[in-house]
C-alpha cells in the first residue's frame, strides 16, 4: 500500500509537470547548490577550513551577512544600523504576492520549530503574505528548487549556528557540522546569484536565545 502511493504521486507529479510546463525529472537550481557545496568542501580538503565571511553588523552574539546588493539595498531603507533595524528594512521589502521563508539550518527540536513558527506566524499576520518554515538541508529538495528557480518573489531569512564537531566523513578531511556549513553557504550563493532578497543570521552557539532575541525583534 505504501509503494503504491508512492507510484501514484509519482505518476500524478510527472502528469502536473507536463500540464503546466515543466519538467519534473530535472532539478538544475538543486544541482547548481550541490555544486557550490562541493566547490567549499574541496576548499576544506585543501585548506582546513570554510571561507571566511564578513558580518555586516553584530548584535547581541547574532552576526547578520548579506552580499553587497541585498546590503546596499537594506542601507538605504534601514534608519540606523542596529539589528532590529536591518530586519525591519529586510522584511519591508514584502510586498502583496510575495512569500516569506524561513531557511533553517539548526538542529530540529521542539524549541527551535516553535520559536520559528512563532516568526513564520507573526511574519503571515503582519504581512499577509505566504510563509514556510524549512530545515536544511532537507528542504534544498524539494521547496528549495522553487525558492531559486521559480519567480524572485521570496523574501529569505536564512538561520545558521556553531554546530558542535560531529561525525566524520569516511575518506575525508571534514565532518558533517562542516558539510552541513558549506551546505549553508552554498545555497546562500545561489540565492544571491537569482537575484533574491536574502538576509542570513548566525546565531552563535546560543540558539534559543538568539532565536527568542529575534522574536522579540519581530
Amino acid at each position: 500500500q505504501l509503494g503504491q502511493e508512492f507510484f501514484r504521486w509519482e505518476i500524478a507529479t510527472a502528469v502536473a509537470g507536463a500540464v503546466i510546463g515543466i519538467d519534473p525529472f530535472d532539478q538544475p537550481d538543486v544541482e547548481a547548490s550541490k555544486i557550490k557545496t562541493r566547490e567549499l568542501t574541496s576548499r576544506f580538503e585543501r585548506d582546513g577550513v570554510l571561507p571566511s565571511e564578513e558580518p555586516l553588523l553584530v548584535e547581541a552574539g547574532i552576526s547578520l551577512f548579506a552580499d553587497p546588493r541585498n546590503a546596499a539595498e537594506l542601507a538605504a531603507i534601514a534608519p540606523e544600523k542596529t539589528l532590529s533595524a536591518y530586519l525591519g528594512a529586510h522584511l519591508s521589502r514584502l510586498q502583496p504576492g510575495d512569500y516569506a521563508a524561513l531557511l533553517a539550518y539548526l538542529d530540529q527540536n521542539a524549541d527551535t520549530v516553535a520559536s520559528l513558527q512563532a516568526m513564520r506566524t507573526k511574519l503571515l499576520t503582519r504581512f499577509q503574505v505566504a510563509t514556510s518554515v524549512g530545515f536544511g538541508p532537507r528542504f534544498l529538495h524539494s521547496t528549495g528548487q522553487g525558492y531559486k528557480g521559480g519567480p524572485a518573489s521570496g523574501v529569505f531569512l536564512q538561520f545558521t549556528c556553531d554546530h558542535p564537531q560531529t561525525l566524520a566523513v569516511p575518506g575525508s578531511r571534514f565532518s558533517f557540522n562542516v558539510v552541513e556549513a558549506a551546505q549553508a553557504q552554498g545555497d546562500l550563493k545561489v540565492l544571491v546569484e537569482r537575484g533574491r532578497r536574502v538576509l542570513r543570521l548566525h546565531l552563535g552557539q546560543d540558539v534559543a536565545g538568539a532565536l527568542a532575541h529575534l522574536l522579540d525583534l519581530m
